[in-house]
């Protein structure tokens, strides 16, 4: 629990953190805060310790893995890939989007989570994750574009917290992160990074140390198509973080960070060559590129693996929606012990039914009646 809580928590923290400098040179930022650029929240969107869309996507991954989980012990029709479909374009509406018609249910537009009203404010949201759910007109099919953003990967640490749970297979982790990624990103090193993540993501969060896990991702990397540029990042940022070169200097030649080879690149260099992780973190946002993106994967990774006690305490008492990104890995842990029947009953609450059951395919109400 306190590895799952970890990984979602750091990974918050790495956002937010990157979140005030996302857009500026790494020169730009040491000269905003000194020579070791940002190491404490600035203000960002109005506050300080606030989430991007990065956090605002993974929690909604969170609540399409579970709403799937439920559908499935009391007896309906699921499919993970639409049900988490179904879950971003929550997140869509979140953001000011508006669904194509008939697309999403009236009764699938809110949830528990997207009833949270610190979520509906538009962070920086890709293009590619916006026009993709804008034009979705089958929930679960993969998008009908090429683009390699990180947007893919940098929403998908619930995918291996969810598999470590649920004690599925590595390839069968890969392949759902995979699938959640190519609902908006079509190349596969859009796609491909993000099954590396959630495996890598599953094996830590039981107590495998990160290049074990790695050494497992990569295995089941090099048997899907199109994996050649995502696993040449990732050998670079191995081969890197056991080099003398500068930090500076081997994260720029891993790239900037924006596309989703990139960044996974940058945060498993950066968790391998730091201290611990903050000092991870720090390098991870502190560069010309996508510093959100790469600051929460790279708290991920080691959030999963050191749990939480390693996050500093500055960056968790300001951190937004604290209250609920704990809760949600809670329930990521705690979602195989649910006792939900096929009549939607709960022995002795109905709480995991009230958050994530939601309303059946083909209803349009709720929760079934019970008794």
């Amino acid at each position: 629990m306190d590895r799952f809580t970890g990984c979602l928590l750091a990974g918050a923290v790495g956002d937010a953190l990157g979140g005030a400098v996302e857009f500026s040179t790494r020169k730009a930022i040491l000269e905003r805060f000194g020579a070791r650029g940002i190491t404490s929240y600035a203000e960002a969107y109005g506050d300080v310790g606030t989430i991007t869309d990065d956090t605002q996507m993974t929690l909604f991954t969170a609540e399409g893995l579970l709403r799937a989980w439920a559908r499935d012990c009391t007896g309906g029709i699921s499919c993970y890939a639409a049900t988490t479909a179904r879950a971003y374009l929550r997140w869509f509406i979140t953001q000011g989007g508006h669904p194509r018609h008939g697309v999403l249910a009236t009764a699938e537009r809110s949830s528990w989570l997207a009833d949270h009203r610190e979520l509906h404010n538009r962070r920086a949201p890709g293009a590619t994750c916006l026009e993709a759910l804008r034009v979705t007109t089958r929930p679960g099919a993969p998008a009908d574009n090429d683009s390699k953003g990180c947007g893919g990967v940098m929403r998908v640490a619930p995918v291996g917290l969810f598999a470590a749970r649920a004690e599925w297979s590595a390839a069968g982790t890969f392949d759902l992160a995979v699938t959640l990624a190519t609902l908006t990103h079509g190349h596969p090193s859009g796609s491909l990074p993000a099954g590396v993540l959630a495996v890598a993501i599953r094996d830590l969060a039981v107590g495998a140390s990160l290049p074990e896990a790695l050494t497992v991702a990569k295995g089941v990397l090099r048997t899907r198509a199109g994996h050649e540029e995502t696993l040449a990042a990732l050998d670079a940022a191995e081969a890197l973080a056991g080099s003398s070169l500068s930090h500076e200097a081997a994260i720029t030649r891993l790239g900037g960070g924006w596309v989703g080879e990139e960044a996974l690149a940058i945060a498993v260099y950066c968790a391998l060559a730091a201290d611990d992780l903050e000092h991870a973190v720090i390098l991870a946002v502190n560069h010309d590129g996508d510093s959100d993106s790469t600051g929460a994967i790279a708290g991920n990774l080691l959030g999963a693996r050191d749990g939480v006690a390693a996050v500093p305490q500055r960056w968790l008492e300001t951190l937004e929606l604290r209250g609920v990104i704990v809760e949600m890995a809670g329930d990521l842990y705690d979602f195989v012990d649910w006792d939900i029947t096929e009549t939607g009953t709960q022995a002795g609450s109905h709480r995991w039914i009230e958050k994530y059951w939601g309303p059946r395919p083909g209803t349009t109400s709720g929760l079934h009646p019970v008794g």
